[in-house]
């Protein structure tokens, strides 16, 4: 059901529901030179902090979330096992279909529940970033980040990127980044709601990809959350 530009269901969206916002909703809703700007080129905190500066002066608000899964190679390979199985989106108030490919060019939904009706956000995949490692074939400085776009029809207009690396010390972290600004009259007038509810969701699929990686595990690092 579409009401106000905004693609609703009474009950957790079938996979044709989805289809059909996917089938309505036109391409992204933010400007061309902005498409990627959430993936990493760097993994220094004074790029990022820059980048970020950058966002805000156009008018988006950026959110950050990263938190510490555990260390070594094992652990980093679990985690982006998560990602592309989306496990770091089973929430069960927001969810993606777990077969979605995670792909440049992959349009999908963020079903998510708000009060009463289910909320279809379409997104499509930005980009993909498979960084490998060093030369000598170890994983160190690795990373694997994805960032999706929002569609037209979507509450909001920006990007969010899922993120892990393993750093230079061999812990693994997983990150969630996102710039947006409002795109609905309902995130106009509800955007200090919606800023809360960005942060929420960012430390609630940390704690997911926790839960995965630990299930993985046979001697799970307990997880440390830093959220700015």
């Amino acid at each position: 059901m579409a009401w106000g530009g905004l693609f609703l269901s009474f009950s957790c969206p079938l996979q044709e529901q989805q289809k059909s916002c996917l089938a309505a909703a036109g391409g992204f809703n933010y400007d061309a030179p902005l498409h990627g700007a959430s993936k990493p080129k760097s993994l220094t905190a004074e790029a990022a902090e820059a980048g970020d500066r950058v966002l805000i002066e156009r008018g988006f608000f950026v959110n950050r979330s990263r938190v510490l899964v555990g260390s070594g190679a094992a652990t980093f390979h679990h985690a982006k096992s998560a990602l592309l199985s989306w496990k770091h989106l089973s929430l069960g108030w927001a969810n993606v279909e777990t077969d979605t490919p995670v792909k440049a060019g992959t349009r999908f939904c963020i079903c998510y529940k708000e009060l009463i009706p289910w909320v279809m956000l379409p997104l499509q995949v930005a980009y993909v970033n498979d960084g490998i490692g060093d030369s000598t074939g170890h994983e160190k400085g690795g990373i694997f980040a994805f960032g999706s776009g929002t569609l037209q029809g979507h509450l909001l207009a920006g990007e969010e990127r899922f993120s892990v690396q393993l750093d230079e010390d061999d812990r693994v972290w997983y990150e969630v980044m996102s710039f947006s600004k409002p795109a609905h009259i309902l995130s106009r007038l509800c955007y200090p709601y919606v800023q809360l509810r960005q942060r929420h969701f960012a430390r609630q699929s940390g704690q997911a990809l926790l839960r995965h990686v630990a299930s993985r595990s046979s001697s799970p690092t307990p997880g440390t959350t830093h959220a700015d």
